[in-house]
């Protein structure tokens, strides 16, 4: 798939507003003190207990596919 079309198509999320790092960590929520649950002993392997790894979320594949059409 062109990158070129990827890349209009992330730009286009509403949800997102565009791949800025302010519009990523705010859709990520990222400026929550959420590092020092995580930075024991690391993430991987580990069951996310709610929304402590909001980064693993996949809240925008169905947005993303339906934007690519």
């Amino acid at each position: 798939m062109d990158e070129a079309r990827i890349e209009a198509a992330i730009l286009a999320l509403p949800k997102l507003s565009g791949l800025t790092p302010r519009a990523i960590r705010t859709h990520l929520g990222l400026n929550k003190p959420i590092y020092r649950k995580t930075a024991a002993y690391g993430h991987f392997g580990r069951k996310a207990e709610g929304d402590l790894f909001p980064w693993e979320r996949l809240d925008l594949v169905e947005d993303l596919k339906a934007a690519l059409g």
